[in-house]
């Protein structure tokens, strides 16, 4: 029997990847304490963790407590309006934290898990629950490029590390910062899994030519307009892929419905990856063994520790931005083949170390 209580989960927005790695965590989870309530708070959209997640246990509810950066598109930030949108955010934050404890002492909250919004580690604190932050970088130090802009960050980054700060132990993913904010840090390895070759079921869906190259355009957003769709379409040999919120159709051009097949196995079923440095697609990229040609990223300094793993780990290629804007692809892919293998491989396995320690933490 599992003793009563619940574990909160909090996923910040501000893009799949966060939700993706926690749903591996949380996968881990549900098979390690089977029936153990967990809610999960995010404002990614709830049929997002109900196609990742298979168990009752779980439950959803929204709710946002970080901000991230306010994106122009998968590549490009919007840093003026990123910081009015954190400065709403923690002019709530007494109305924010005490609707979070009241909201922890009607589900008996046993722990708090948090990649990696600050604010619900911090709530978690002042009820004197267990918390344990995910992540491989803190928002505090995203946005310390931006104090020398605008002074107004410096007291936000001061808040935030306040949250963080109480927290009782971060489980640091690969290709992180060192985090020193967190006072008690622990390495994990990579969370994600394999997925599973579906070309032939893909092809049956879209009419795509199995005998061509696949190539995924992993981008929640990106501003091609139609002269850089119709240069993308008129590359004989090439067949590409989106997945939703995309929804680009060209002869070549496929959308796939995340809903039908994973994201993950379509990762599986392709032969390369165009898309920006994020921690999901990287992770992706590396248990599929899957090259990628990737684009500089502006106004996020997590970029610097990716391009650090995609250049050891990955069979890769840089396009400038200014070129991927343009559609002009087919270069950038030509070359990529010719790439050699990487020599060296991460270790996996661990959305289960991470299941083990919140089930630890969690009295469970």
């Amino acid at each position: 029997m599992n003793p009563p209580g619940a574990l909160a989960y909090y996923v910040s927005a501000h893009g799949y990847g966060h939700g993706v790695r926690s749903c591996d965590i949380l996968r881990a989870f549900n098979q390690l304490r089977p029936g153990f309530p967990v809610v999960v708070t995010s404002d990614l959209p709830p049929r997002f963790f109900l196609n990742h997640l298979r168990s009752n246990a779980n439950s959803f509810r929204a709710g946002s407590f970080d901000v991230g950066m306010v994106q122009l598109d998968s590549i490009r930030a919007d840093v003026p309006a990123t910081l009015e949108r954190v400065e709403e955010v923690y002019a709530r934050r007494p109305e924010l934290i005490a609707g979070e404890i009241a909201f922890f002492r009607q589900h008996h909250v046993r722990l708090v898990v948090a990649d990696i919004p600050a604010l619900p580690l911090e709530a978690a604190a002042e009820a004197r629950i267990p918390r344990i932050a995910v992540g491989n970088f803190t928002w505090d130090w995203i946005y310390s490029e931006f104090v020398d802009r605008d002074p107004r960050w410096e007291r936000m980054i001061g808040l935030i590390q306040d949250g963080y700060a109480r927290t009782d132990l971060l489980l640091r993913l690969p290709f992180s910062d060192e985090m020193k904010v967190f006072p008690r840090r622990e390495d994990i390895p990579l969370l994600a899994r394999p997925g599973t070759d579906r070309r032939a079921e893909i092809a049956a869906r879209t009419a795509a030519r199995e005998s061509c190259r696949w190539v995924l355009l992993s981008f929640t957003s990106l501003d091609w307009n139609d002269e850089a769709l119709d240069r993308v379409a008129r590359l004989s040999g090439y067949e590409f892929f989106v997945v939703d919120p995309l929804g680009w159709q060209r002869r070549n051009i496929h959308a796939i419905d995340r809903n039908l097949i994973p994201f993950r196995d379509v990762v599986a079923s392709v032969d390369g990856v165009v898309s920006k440095p994020g921690f999901g697609i990287v992770s992706e990229c590396l248990v599929n063994r899957k090259p990628l040609v990737y684009a500089e990223r502006t106004d996020f300094l997590e970029y610097r520790l990716l391009k650090a793993a995609i250049d050891r780990y990955l069979k890769s290629i840089h396009i400038p931005a200014a070129r991927l804007y343009a559609g002009d692809v087919a270069g950038a892919l030509e070359a990529l083949w010719a790439r050699p293998e990487p020599r060296e491989s991460v270790e996996s396995g661990g959305a289960e170390v991470a299941a083990r320690r919140i089930a630890q933490l969690a009295g469970i």
